[in-house]
């Protein structure tokens, strides 16, 4: 029956809740889809949002622009307005997304990797007000800088998603600094949580707690890629790059901790263990909804609802670097139950992933010619 499905390209993990089957990422198996090549001159795009009534997707570009597309008109030249940037390694423009009240306000928020006076970076968010002709960023103000700052150009995360009440999550990175992903008065490896203009919740879990950052919703993580309401439950789900194996999943709850880097389902890049390693599992830290055995490296999430390709309704759409595809998880719950690999024949690493408001599929690929892909089954 297994290999029934495998030629249907969709293999089920008869794993636990909690485990991923190792298999699926050793035995891939991949479906045909319809793909339409919108535009390919992108720089490295990082992510995109896509403005209402049909207005066109705004898109980052890590060196440091963000850009219009329109289906009219194609590829803008690159917005003003945009703040000054942190341009190393995997530092640079990062993600974009809307204001709740964009149709009055027309702010448009950013993540970006941002120096410091001592030459070490970290990520930031800010918002400016998108002009009426959509040529420029007014008035742009940071709301967020992580801190300290300790990154040399990698692990910067950062996704951004605004929940049904407003409040703004920060995914971030822990700057390949490992053990401040479970220090609680440093913002490296944590998922934070803000009001709009950067205020910090007074229900935040750790307000008002001493020798606490009060803006930390969760910790434990290491360098988050991906992050999306989940249209079923309306909770926030996030996953984040492990090091040499275990990239995972998470429903990051207030207070909790995701165990990085003393639990990890993963190893030294060098073959060897990670140092504080405690093993895959330890008292009082998650365990993943998912992990990955082997990495695919993954980048961007999406979670599709629709009824306009039926048999993509309930899934979770992640983009995979290393791995060069575009990876379909069916969702039951808050369980995976089963693993789909797209795009594999065009060997490109998938950086984003969103769903447009016509119910397509639109992928980001990260390189120097990079393409805006919209799919299909």
């Amino acid at each position: 029956m297994l290999h029934l499905l495998k030629k249907t390209g969709l293999a089920l993990c008869l794993a636990s809740t909690f485990l991923a089957c190792p298999a699926l990422a050793q035995h891939p198996s991949s479906s045909k889809v319809s793909i339409q090549e919108l535009e390919n001159r992108l720089e490295y795009p990082w992510g995109m949002a896509f403005l209402p009534n049909n207005q066109g997707i705004l898109i980052t570009e890590r060196p440091g622009r963000l850009r219009l597309w329109t289906a009219q008109s194609g590829l803008s030249a690159p917005v003003s307005g945009v703040p000054k940037i942190f341009n190393r390694g995997q530092g640079g423009l990062l993600d974009v997304t809307l204001a709740p009240d964009f149709a009055t306000s027309r702010h448009v928020y950013l993540s970006f990797a941002e120096e410091d006076n001592t030459g070490k970076a970290g990520t930031s968010v800010g918002y400016g007000r998108l002009s009426e002709d959509m040529k420029k960023l007014e008035n742009f103000q940071v709301i967020f800088r992580q801190e300290p700052r300790l990154s040399t150009g990698i692990h910067f995360g950062s996704r951004l998603v605004f929940d049904d009440n407003g409040y703004l999550f920060i995914a971030l990175g822990e700057n390949n600094q490992r053990h401040t992903a479970q220090e609680l008065d440093k913002l490296q490896g944590k998922i934070v949580r803000l009001l709009p203009d950067g205020r910090i919740p007074k229900d935040n879990p750790f307000f008002n707690v001493p020798g606490v950052r009060p803006e930390i919703w969760s910790y434990g993580h290491r360098n988050q890629q991906g992050a999306a309401l989940n249209p079923w439950t309306r909770q926030l789900w996030t996953h984040e790059h492990g090091p040499r194996g275990g990239d995972e999943i998470n429903i990051p709850e207030p207070g909790k901790n995701y165990g990085w880097p003393v639990i990890t389902h993963g190893i030294n890049y060098s073959g060897t263990p990670i140092p504080e390693a405690a093993g895959t599992h330890a008292q009082g830290m998650e365990q993943p909804v998912y992990y990955w055995k082997v990495s695919p490296a993954i980048s961007g999430m999406a979670f599709y609802d629709s009824n306009r390709f039926p048999e993509w309704k309930h899934s979770l759409f992640i983009g995979a670097l290393v791995g060069q595809r575009l990876i379909r998880l069916v969702v039951d719950g808050n369980k995976i139950t089963a693993e789909e690999n797209l795009l594999e024949d065009r060997n490109e690493r998938i950086r984003d992933v969103r769903v447009g408001p016509d119910d397509y599929v639109y992928v980001l690929t990260d390189s120097n010619r990079g393409a805006l892909l919209k799919i299909s089954p």
